[in-house]
């Protein structure tokens, strides 16, 4: 691969694919400078997330706590306030959103702090209320013997906010959460409540799955569980060029109840091998543990995750623990539960020069390669620093009208440092519009919630039913009262 400096590539690649730096720092864009430094502006009125690269001004920041009759009030309350003075309104949770899909500007924004969930051992489901997060879900079904049948990582996250994201996790073979909600109840911005499911006002269940809260502010939900089980992983090395096989492998095979993926990351061998992590449930099922957190061997990992930083023997020296330490230490028996109850802070960053950015990029099997392919020439010449990969399993997904799994797939969830100035931003911009182009090319797709530097063409080209998304909102929505940065930025302009 010929090297390039910064700045060759920084005058030269953006005229060769018909846009400069111009376009990537676009006035839209939330991003602020202090000479070269990003310094987002703060307040009672400013709302940021994930990124620290969000910050958005707003009317107000409402919590609510209340639940059943008394939260259709508040809602339709909040909706008559914002439509009659013409301001957005939008609902979150954790916000771990990366470009304000969850903050409405201008507008009224909303937190769901009301946390109950019932247990129906009988129908093998548990009822929540939206603000729920999964931690409240583990904590309610683990003393019963129950388990989340497909969980958003990690579990500080709402279980609304991951039906409207459509969020998936690492369980198998199963795909996005939305496809094991049974039902729920959702105001819509007209004020009414109805009941959505797969088979009851499904027009709408598809729409506000993945639809980012702009069909309806969901108010309650009836999830498919599962029962906890003690589980024993397997580790398997390979080249990266088996590992699709290999996954594919092992998803059919029932008894595997966990698995997912690592790429290593070392800059000179980018993407040549391949961890697969499988879980199986052992012959004893009796006495389970209760759920513990993170344990010592996260913390270690999480300081090893942060050394890696600019450092390429470290990066080398995290693949060897994964792959050879991490085994036969951490190889032992452990629950469903406990795998899944991990909170994002394990791997908080509090590097207040840089900031962590994700992507998720959506293959299907057959299409690995070509992405194994367009990442080592893509992301080892874009000046980020690529801290890790996780390969997770995604079944197709017919139901949301934003699908990014019209096929079934494998979500590459990628983690970045990059640093908080305008020269990092706009690296990281470029980077993402080439690989995205790669990607749907190949007939993959990009995930939502994360930084919004993708095109609208490549937005309509990974989401097809894009417009007939944009067109249901506005029948829906007239007025326009849930709105957000997705919306602003992307969807309302189809």
């Amino acid at each position: 691969m010929k090297k390039l400096t910064r700045r060759a590539t920084l005058l030269g690649a953006g005229g060769a694919i018909g846009w400069g730096l111009s376009d990537l720092l676009r006035a839209d864009l939330p991003t602020y400078a202090g000479a070269n430094r990003i310094i987002p502006p703060t307040g009672e009125k400013i709302l940021n997330d994930a990124s620290g690269l969000s910050a958005t001004p707003i009317h107000k920041h409402q919590r609510f706590s209340e639940s059943d009759q008394a939260l259709v009030d508040r809602i339709r309350g909040e909706l008559k306030e914002a439509r009659a003075a013409g301001r957005p309104l939008n609902v979150g949770a954790a916000r771990h959103s990366m470009g304000a899909q969850a903050i409405p500007r201008d507008g009224t924004a909303i937190t769901f702090e009301n946390s109950g969930v019932e247990i129906d051992s009988s129908s093998q489901s548990y009822h929540a209320h939206a603000g729920a997060r999964w931690s409240d879900v583990i904590a309610a079904l683990d003393p019963k013997g129950w388990s989340p049948k497909v969980m958003q990582s990690n579990n500080d996250f709402g279980l609304a906010a991951t039906y409207s994201v459509n969020a998936h996790g690492w369980p198998v073979p199963y795909g996005p959460m939305g496809s094991t909600v049974r039902s729920l109840r959702m105001v819509l911005p007209s004020g009414d409540l109805v009941t959505c499911s797969p088979t009851e006002n499904a027009d709408l269940f598809n729409l506000g799955m993945g639809g980012y809260g702009l069909i309806g502010v969901v108010v309650d939900m009836e999830v498919e569980m599962v029962k906890n089980s003690r589980l024993v992983p397997t580790f398997d090395l390979m080249d990266a060029s088996e590992f699709a096989a290999s996954f594919k492998k092992a998803i059919e095979d029932p008894e595997v109840t966990m698995a997912y993926g690592r790429l290593n990351v070392e800059r000179e061998s980018f993407f040549q091998k391949a961890l697969l992590i499988t879980y199986r449930e052992t012959d004893d099922q009796e006495n389970l543990p209760a759920a513990a957190g993170s344990g010592w061997m996260a913390h270690a990992a999480s300081r090893i995750y942060r050394a890696q930083l600019g450092n390429e023997a470290l990066k080398s020296f995290r693949w060897w623990n994964e792959t050879s330490v991490g085994p036969a230490l951490g190889g032992g028996e452990v629950t469903r539960n406990s795998l899944i109850n991990e909170p994002v802070v394990t791997l908080d960053d509090r590097n207040p020069d840089r900031t962590d950015i994700l992507h998720e990029h959506f293959v299907g099997f057959d299409a690995f390669d070509g992405f194994l392919g367009a990442c080592r020439e893509v992301i080892p010449a874009s000046y980020q620093e690529f801290l890790n990969v996780t390969l997770r399993y995604v079944a197709q997904d017919d139901q949301s009208v934003l699908s990014f799994a019209r096929v079934p797939r494998i979500a590459a969830v990628m983690s970045f440092s990059q640093e908080l100035t305008q020269r990092g931003e706009a690296d990281q911009a470029r980077m993402t519009r080439d690989l995205i182009d790669r990607i749907v090319d190949i007939g993959g797709a990009y995930y939502l919630p994360y930084r919004p530097h993708a095109t609208l063409d490549q937005l309509t080209k990974a989401y097809p039913r894009a417009e007939e998304f944009s067109i249901a909102k506005r029948d829906l929505d007239p007025d326009l009262v849930l709105r957000n940065n997705l919306w602003d930025q992307y969807l309302g302009r189809l």
